[in-house]
């Protein structure tokens, strides 16, 4: 019979949902994957994805170290299958998303809103548009920092919600810190 790590030692699963998953989901993906030691194992997903990730959003990551070989934009129902991990925790960090029907998904993972504006949205010079790239990428180094240092062992399911929707309102001039 196979042994039960001790939460401690545990590896979460998590994952980003955005519409299109080219560019804030691939970022968080990217960034919790990049800097969480291998505690948390990031994925993303759009419930209608581009089916490329934005040439903004890898030229950004790449320039801050993170391995963007294997990300790719894809669909949420690639995680509704039986044969996929379920997840422990599903982020919508646009508002499209999480005003979408979503998926049941597997395992009940604990879930939480952490919207920010679309840096592939924005029209403007090269440098405007950049610039909207960078701002999506500090917001979510903030949000999943702020995440990674969650006492996790400590906090029962209502006290954790709580913290991951006051995580999610950082940056947004809410409730956040």
């Amino acid at each position: 019979m196979k042994k039960k790590k001790p939460s401690s030692e545990r590896t979460y699963r998590v994952l980003f949902l955005c519409t299109g998953n080219s560019a804030r989901s691939i970022i968080a993906e990217s960034f919790l994957n990049h800097n969480s030691d291998g505690k948390f194992v990031g994925y993303s997903a759009g419930s209608h994805p581009r089916g490329e990730v934005h040439s903004h959003a890898l030229d950004l990551l790449l320039g801050k170290g993170h391995d963007i070989e294997n990300l790719r934009s894809k669909s949420w129902d690639e995680f509704e299958v039986e044969d996929v991990p379920s997840m422990d925790f599903v982020f919508t960090v646009c508002d499209n998303a999480a005003n979408e029907p979503c998926p049941v998904w597997p395992g009940r993972p604990v879930t939480a809103h952490w919207g920010l504006a679309d840096p592939a949205g924005v029209e403007g010079t090269e440098a405007e548009q950049l610039k909207a790239f960078e701002r999506a990428y500090e917001l979510l180094k903030e949000r999943i920092t702020a995440f990674l240092a969650l006492p996790f062992d400590s906090l029962d399911s209502v006290e954790l919600r709580e913290r991951l929707e006051k995580i999610g309102r950082r940056g947004s001039g809410t409730d956040g810190e």
